[in-house]
């Protein structure tokens, strides 16, 4: 694999440019499907740089499409650019101005890595082939990835392989982590809602209570992970919320739960539902309740193409060297819905180092590390040229 020192030295020269976008976008962080400065702010400086240009795509994202010689290779490199219902408390100059909203994952850093391998590969142009960068919207739950591809994403612009990354704190800066096959949970997210007779405190024995059957459900839950699934398997069952009354002398009409489960592989997941809605449905059954269930299946689980991952794995050693290097990452609990997309196209997910001794993701503290920025950069210039290589 070649080596490529000459795109961090390219990218040396922009550094406090691709610096103050990354600080500007933070400063103005926008929600799922709102990212209009942002996506306005990239299409500019794509088209600038000597893009074909597309916006709209999935309600807020822009693609922008960048073709160089006549090879047939089609590459896709994606990043998210929302942020999150969070109060920022990091107190740096360009903390957010949006009162409640902050960039509390990143996508600001990983909007501006895409924009500076944009900026260095339409100024250099050492690919053969058609380079599609992907500005996605609503990352956080909202379903952006479903939405782009919805509006036809990969038949407007197809791709013979699709990355994308995530800075991850806890990894040192810089460094980045691959692993093959499952790396992220699925996500299927439930809302219960059990009814019952309302009554008076006093009188119980004239209502039927489903405060308490939502609460024997949250025990009962508890052992679907413990006592169904494999012990080698990983899998998460949350119950999040438990709402019901507002009164101490009143016996409500009706409780609900709302629940998160996780699991890494598709017989898993399947498994963990079937046993969620047995149980839901029997405890309420035995208090004299009934319950009904709204399922939202969030995220599949996020799968990396073997081959496509091997690929990636050798760019980053050719860039960084071993030393910086993890081919064998852990797999995360977390969920990401470029898995979505991954569904449709081969590729890869990986992981950039944001620094150890910093702020996890979704964090009032937390703010994307600017020495990253040239590696990351550097990273996609790299396995642009190395995919898209000349004959």
């Amino acid at each position: 694999m070649t080596r490529h020192p000459h795109i961090l030295a390219w990218l040396n020269d922009v550094a406090s440019e691709l610096h103050a976008i990354r600080q500007d976008i933070h400063a103005h962080p926008e929600l799922g499907f709102e990212e209009q400065r942002t996506a306005a702010l990239v299409a500019r400086f794509l088209e600038e740089w000597g893009f074909e240009v597309h916006t709209g795509v999935g309600h807020t994202g822009v693609v922008g499409v960048l073709r160089n010689g006549n090879g047939p290779g089609r590459l896709g490199l994606r990043a998210d650019m929302d942020a999150l219902p969070i109060i920022e408390n990091t107190g740096l100059g360009y903390s957010s101005q949006h009162q409640g909203c902050m960039h509390a994952c990143g996508h600001d850093g990983h909007t501006a890595m895409l924009l500076g391998a944009a900026r260095y590969l339409a100024a250099t142009r050492r690919f053969d082939g058609t380079l599609t960068l992907i500005f996605q919207p609503a990352e956080e739950g909202q379903g952006g990835a479903e939405a782009m591809l919805a509006d036809g994403l990969l038949e407007r612009f197809p791709c013979d392989a699709l990355f994308g990354l995530h800075n991850m704190p806890g990894l040192p800066a810089g460094h980045l982590g691959f692993r093959p096959g499952p790396m992220m949970a699925s996500q299927d997210l439930l809302t219960v809602t059990i009814e019952g007779v309302g009554g008076h405190g006093s009188m119980p024995h004239l209502a039927v209570d489903p405060l308490v059957a939502a609460a024997s459900m949250v025990m009962a839950l508890q052992t679907v992970v413990a006592r169904n699934i494999d012990a080698q398997e990983a899998a998460v069952v949350t119950v999040g919320a438990l709402q019901a009354g507002e009164a101490a002398n009143v016996i409500p009409q009706q409780a609900l739960l709302r629940l998160s489960l996780r699991a890494l592989n598709a017989p898993v997941r399947e498994l963990m539902l079937e046993r969620v809605r047995a149980i839901i449905r029997s405890q309420a059954q035995s208090y004299g309740c009934t319950a009904s269930i709204d399922h939202r299946p969030a995220y599949p689980v996020l799968v990396n193409s073997p081959a496509e991952t091997e690929f990636a794995r050798q760019v980053g050693v050719a860039l960084l060297g071993e030393q910086a290097v993890d081919g064998n990452t852990p797999k995360l609990m977390g969920s990401e819905d470029f898995a979505w997309m991954l569904q449709r196209c081969p590729g890869s997910y990986l992981f950039i180092g944001n620094g150890l001794g910093r702020p996890m993701v979704h964090n009032p503290g937390y703010d994307f590390n600017d020495d990253i920025l040239l590696t990351g950069a550097a990273y996609w210039g790299a396995l642009a040229e190395s995919w898209l290589k000349p004959a």
